[in-house]
Parts: structure tokens; C-alpha cells; sequence
């Protein structure tokens, strides 16, 4: 008799919503939903992940593997704690966090594709950035059975710039996303710094701007304070639920789960109706 491939998740947990995101703007090729599961390539090996009792099931699983999907999956939340905190705050967190428990908000589990996906995503609908990254990941990524992996720092450092204006890339996002992989920014080495620090560090690299580096702290380093004012779909889901109120200030109320909240707000405005 093998073991079950089972990474367990605390619970509630609800692998729908969790993984709403990857579905809700068309496919996703390193992150593609494909029969009732997520499939991802990590270290060379394809990997799909389904809903399981206690957790999901990943095959094949190992320490590597564990890890990545781990973070992919949200685990670094401590949603216990907010939804504590949620118990006590305003009537509309209460009501988003009941509606949706067990949801946790989806990871990019490399920094390096944290930051090309926002470059992709820059003054265009989600619809679009999509469709873009998904040639990006087409052209310069691995594949696998039925997903492809994320592209390499080194593989787009190699690229010309043309050939991802090609793809559906503007000029200067094309220059972006070459010049960020060529650049002596050491990605790794940013999860050790306090927030202002990542900041500071990641807007000093031409075309990333305050906008990439608060989606970087909230959605790779999970930070709990993390969220994207200058966000139009923030704005918008804030205003779905709080009307005229400035969104600053009804963010400020949510310290110190900003990041979770508003995650809880975008992905309510898309699935609650």
C-alpha cells in the first residue's frame, strides 16, 4: 500500500475559491486548471494538485515540490488569526469572511515571476495580461503535460526585446521585463528586508514601480500589511462594498490583516455577486 500524496491544510479550507484566481481571467499555462485540478511544473516535473479531505493530493510530492506548492497554495497566512480578528471587526469584514471561509489567497512562489507577471498586468484589464504572459510562458518556458514552466531570469535575460513585443508586449514593457532580468537586483535576498526596504529596492529597477513592489510584498512575500492603493480593481471592489468611502481610510481599519482583507474584498466582488 503507497502513502497518499497529501499536503495537509489547515482547516477551513476551500480549494475552489483558493484557486478562483487561475480560472477567473482566463488560463493561466504555469498555473493551468485542467480537470479538476491545478497543474504546475516545479523543478522539471509536472505536478497536479486536487482537493483531498484534510488538504489536497499532489503527485508526485517531495520536500521541493511541498514547498513550492505550499506557498502557491497560501499556507504562509495565518488565517486563524484574522478570522479572529474578523470576528470583532466591521460588518462587512464579518460578512466576507464568513461568506468565504477557508479561502486563501494564491502565492507566486518565485520573486522573479511575481515581478514579470505585474510588468504584464501594467495598465491593461487582467483579461489581457493573461493572454500576453501566457505566450511569454509559451515562448520561453518548459513544458510539461499539460502546464509550462514559469520562464527563467537567464532565459529572458537572453531574449531580445522584439521578439516579446511580438508576443503582445509594449516596447517599454518588452525593456522592462529584459532589463529586470538583467539587472544586479538580487531577488532572493529581498524576503529578508522590511517592507520598506523591498520597496525601495524594487522601484530603484527601471519600470517597476510602488504599484509592482506592493503586489510583490503582498502576493510572493505574503507581508501582512501589503496592499496596492494605486490598484484599479482594489479601488473598485472597496467601493463595491463601501461605497463612497475613501479607500484609504477603510483600509486603515483593517490593520493589521490589510493584506488578507483585501484579498478577501477582490476575490468577494468577483464570487459573492
Amino acid at each position: 500500500m503507497t502513502d497518499v500524496p497529501l499536503l495537509e491544510i489547515p482547516e477551513p479550507y476551500d480549494f475552489a475559491v483558493s484557486t478562483e484566481r487561475f480560472r477567473a481571467f482566463g488560463p493561466d499555462y504555469a498555473n493551468l486548471w485542467h480537470e479538476g485540478g491545478l497543474h504546475r511544473v516545479v523543478g522539471g516535473r509536472e505536478v497536479r494538485i486536487e482537493e483531498a479531505p484534510g488538504g489536497v493530493l499532489v503527485e508526485p510530492l517531495d520536500a521541493e515540490i511541498e514547498a513550492e506548492v505550499g506557498t502557491l497554495l497560501g499556507l504562509p497566512f495565518d488565517l486563524d488569526a484574522f478570522y479572529r480578528w474578523a470576528r470583532r471587526a466591521d460588518p462587512v469584514v464579518r460578512r466576507i469572511a464568513s461568506a468565504l471561509a477557508g479561502f486563501r489567497p494564491p502565492l507566486a512562489p518565485s520573486p522573479f515571476e511575481s515581478l514579470v507577471t505585474s510588468i504584464s498586468a501594467q495598465q491593461v484589464s487582467l483579461f489581457a495580461a493573461f493572454a500576453i504572459r501566457n505566450r511569454l510562458i509559451e515562448r520561453y518556458g518548459g513544458r510539461g503535460e499539460h502546464a509550462f514552466s514559469f520562464p527563467t531570469r537567464e532565459g529572458l535575460a537572453a531574449a531580445d526585446e522584439d521578439e516579446l513585443f511580438s508576443l503582445g508586449f509594449s516596447r517599454r514593457k518588452a525593456e522592462y521585463v529584459v532589463g529586470l532580468a538583467r539587472s544586479d537586483l538580487d531577488l532572493d535576498a529581498l524576503a529578508g528586508l522590511p517592507d520598506d526596504e523591498v520597496k525601495a529596492r524594487i522601484t530603484a529597477v527601471r519600470g517597476l514601480g510602488e504599484w509592482t513592489a506592493d503586489w510583490f510584498l503582498a502576493r510572493h512575500l505574503a507581508r501582512p500589511h501589503a496592499w496596492a492603493p494605486g490598484d484599479l480593481g482594489v479601488r473598485k471592489a472597496i467601493a463595491a462594498f463601501y461605497g463612497d468611502e475613501d479607500s484609504h481610510d477603510v483600509v486603515e481599519r483593517f490593520d493589521p490583516f490589510q493584506n488578507l482583507t483585501v484579498h478577501y474584498l477582490l476575490t468577494g466582488a468577483r464570487v459573492l455577486g
